[in-house]
């Protein structure tokens, strides 16, 4: 396709979006209240935006080079648990979950069980009537609370049928287990998403035992709202929320990002792990220490990745830069993934594993504050005949244990051979 029909192709995408919105102020208090085929990934990346130049403003921190893993830890492979979910996006398990259930989010607005390798019949919560459907859209998240064993609560996220974020906790019913109460309903956050993409869509409890949300910059292509640096918008931005407060806050901890499709706290350190989605050329991994979880800028619109955007030069100095990051001749559109902390892979404890949803490729590092060590990449060993597609996620179990989650429908888990 030429450059021009490209950038008519888009320009005409745009013109078909809804008119940009203002999200709320970061101090607010939020108050309550056609099935798409698949066009491109759920974290996508947007065709390049003609006249963009990228220069490489920043370096890497110090690692060694991408290879194979050795031979005493590359007797791994990819194990079938389960399948036929209508494109599940999240896996998580309940803390203190003596029956250890797995919770499997199906972006169609459905949440299922996973227990024993089992599928149980029926749904823990269905609210497809009040999902959003594009691609980017529908019900993306799932954490229960710290204390899920005592007080029966979990959160999900999801856009409306306006295309706009909620974020809402509900309690489990008291009389089923196995179902959600929907009367149980209050409403945490909500925010208005000016286009159909770029939604995040995660949510996580952090180590100090409030509620992490990640949110993309509203879509479209190069930050239109240029949201990334507008400290008066929640778009783009790490927030964190404490659910436990009778009038929960919202609070801005980091801004500069892209669209975070998955990020993960390491249990053991409480560093955080972020995938950022690019736009032209860059997928990023972003670490932060535990030790220094707030305050981080992590350069979108203005850098993509530790590359300036839409302009030879940038001011780098204030950006904190990924630790990791692809071009698009390997992948599209980044999957954050997990730590290893289980116990059936010990020479992997501490790894962090990541992917590529249009790729599939799977990688993994070990990270230190000065840089990131073994820097390994699976697909030959994991994927040899090139089967995988579509790595939307990854899980992680009671035993610490790690799922791919494909959003074709498969749940694999990674295990020895």
């Amino acid at each position: 396709m030429s450059r021009l029909a490209l950038l008519l192709l888009v320009l005409g995408l745009l013109g078909c979006k809804r008119p940009a919105k203002v999200s709320p102020p970061a101090d607010a208090v939020a108050v309550p209240p056609t099935d798409a085929e698949l066009a491109e990934p759920i974290g996508s990346a947007n065709p390049e935006v003609p006249g963009t130049v990228q220069r490489d403003d920043m370096p890497l921190p110090p690692s060694e080079a991408l290879g194979a893993p050795p031979a005493d830890v590359a007797n791994l492979q990819l194990v079938r648990v389960a399948g036929d979910f209508e494109r599940p996006v999240a896996l998580v398990a309940a803390p203190g979950d003596p029956r250890k259930r797995l919770f499997v989010v199906e972006q169609v607005g459905q949440i299922r069980i996973l227990e024993n390798g089992a599928v149980k019949d029926g749904r823990v919560l269905d609210i497809r009537k009040l999902v959003s459907r594009d691609n980017e859209q529908g019900l993306l998240g799932l954490a229960f609370h710290p204390r899920f064993a005592e007080n029966k609560k979990l959160y999900i996220h999801y856009t409306d049928r306006g295309g706009d974020t909620n974020v809402v906790e509900y309690q489990v019913s008291a009389t089923d287990p196995d179902r959600i109460d929907l009367a149980s309903e209050r409403q945490i956050l909500r925010v208005e998403q000016p286009y159909s993409n770029h939604n995040g869509g995660h949510v996580l409890f952090g180590p100090d035992d409030k509620l992490w949300v990640g949110l993309g910059d509203g879509g479209a292509a190069g930050d239109p709202l240029k949201a990334g640096q507008d400290d008066k918008q929640l778009l783009s931005k790490m927030l964190r929320i404490d659910v436990d407060a009778p009038r929960p806050k919202v609070e801005i901890v980091a801004k500069g990002l892209r669209n975070p499709w998955r990020y993960a706290f390491d249990p053991a350190t409480g560093d955080l792990y972020i995938g950022d989605v690019g736009q032209n050329k860059w997928e990023s991994i972003f670490v932060v220490p535990g030790d220094k979880l707030t305050g981080h800028n992590f350069g979108w619109s203005v850098a993509e990745g530790r590359h300036c955007y839409e302009r030879g030069r940038c001011d780098m100095s204030k950006f904190t830069p990924p630790v990791a990051d692809y071009d698009h001749t390997v992948g599209c559109s980044v999957t954050g993934g997990v730590v290893y902390r289980g116990k059936a892979l010990p020479a992997l404890d501490g790894v962090y594993f990541y992917a590529d949803y249009c790729t599939a490729i799977i990688r993994s590092f070990r990270w230190r504050p000065d840089g990131i060590r073994q820097h390994w990449e699976w697909k030959p060993i994991l994927d040899p005949q090139s089967r995988l597609g579509q790595v939307s996620s990854f899980g992680v179990d009671h035993d610490g244990e790690i799922y791919l989650l494909l959003l074709g429908g498969d749940i694999l888990r990674l295990s020895s051979r």
